[in-house]
């Protein structure tokens, strides 16, 4: 997996399949998940149950969609959504205060949409989506869902391994999301990366956990133990998961947010599904066995392990990803993100806010 040096050449690919056959199987996958996400926060899983037509057919509406003529998909422009939905065109997104060289359409969990001056202000993120009609984008609204759908199954799933690496319950960590959960599916399109640019800059993810579809074109880099970049070679019908600061918080730094970010030479699709609780899920500690926290405490990397800064730390000199704050539940630390990431939007839609 990871050498003494902390070296890696390539992600580890797991057959997440195990955790629907024996008890012996579904130990072995619990072990090996949770070696693999205190070690690196990323492997690549195979025998997932998601059916390759879903994928294939998800893939072609997305070339359709960003085939469309700018005019069309700003039927959806994000810049009209106040709960930060839609399409947006390239460099529209900032990841450390730089632009992401990719455009992509955002569609959340649909809840019911809260006072335009709701507090806290967090609350504000939930609401409709923007949907292009059928007339222009036959199937899209109703591929959406059956992602949604299926992801969020396999995500679930995902989570019960991961709970049983930490020797609780299997269903202690999806116990935690809540009545309202609120979860992302981003449909990416990324141009040929320019010199010195990214697709999308390094970062961590916000959330509990991602399920990504890579598609064919290499371009998604993760940076190993030693601080080196790999590149994730695509495998056929496989998804790439990896962890986001939430699980790094409430496991106390055992389980790692892994730096990534996306470089292609070529012109590329993905789709990634972000896993997401309650808005107002408490993000306090889990109470796990102390050897855990004793792994923790004997690992520099992990013990100093931080958060993507937030905007007013990053003018104050903190580094990217070495933030100490650690919001009091979820919606704080989504916020967050949409403050550092969307500032002018911010500003548009929540100027008592900004």
């Amino acid at each position: 997996m990871v050498d003494n040096e902390g070296s890696l050449s390539a992600l580890p690919v797991v057959d997440v399949g195990r955790w629907r056959g024996t008890p012996a199987e579904r130990a072995d996958l619990a072990g090996e998940v949770r070696e693999i996400c205190h070690h690196i926060g990323f492997f690549v899983a195979v025998n997932h149950g998601v059916d390759t037509e879903l994928l294939d057919s998800v893939f072609e509406m997305m070339e359709r969609l960003f085939a469309l003529p700018d005019e069309q998909k700003a039927l959806i422009d994000k810049r009209r959504s106040p709960h930060f939905r839609g399409w947006e065109q390239v460099g529209s997104e900032f990841t450390n205060n730089r632009p992401d060289i990719r455009e992509q359409v955002d569609i959340w969990t649909e809840r019911p949409a809260r006072s335009p001056g709701a507090e806290p202000a967090y609350l504000r993120l939930l609401g409709p989506n923007q949907w292009l009609p059928d007339d222009v984008l036959p199937g899209f609204r109703r591929l959406t869902l059956e992602w949604f759908e299926r992801l969020g199954g396999l995500a679930a799933e995902l989570m019960e391994v991961l709970s049983a690496g930490l020797d609780l319950e299997p269903a202690r960590l999806n116990a935690l999301f809540g009545d309202e959960c609120m979860s992302l599916t981003k449909f990416i399109h990324y141009p040929p990366t320019p010199p010195g640019g990214a697709g999308v800059n390094a970062h961590h993810d916000t959330g509990f956990l991602t399920v990504l579809a890579p598609g064919r074109t290499p371009g998604l880099q993760v940076e190993t133990p030693n601080g080196e970049w790999i590149t994730v070679e695509p495998v056929p019908g496989s998804f790439v998961i990896n962890l986001g600061e939430m699980l790094q918080g409430i496991t106390g730094n055992y389980y790692v947010a892994t730096p990534h970010r996306v470089i292609t030479a070529e012109e590329r699709y993905s789709a990634g599904y972000f896993h997401g609780p309650s808005l107002d899920t408490p993000l306090t500690p889990l109470d796990l066995d102390p050897a855990f926290g004793a792994a923790v405490a004997a690992s520099p990397r992990h013990a100093r392990a931080g958060f993507m800064a937030r905007r007013e730390e990053t003018e104050a000199g903190v580094g990217d990803m070495r933030s100490t704050y650690r919001p009091a539940v979820y919606g704080e630390q989504l916020w967050n993100y949409f403050a550092r990431s969307y500032p002018d939007l911010v500003a548009a839609h929540h100027p008592d806010v900004v």
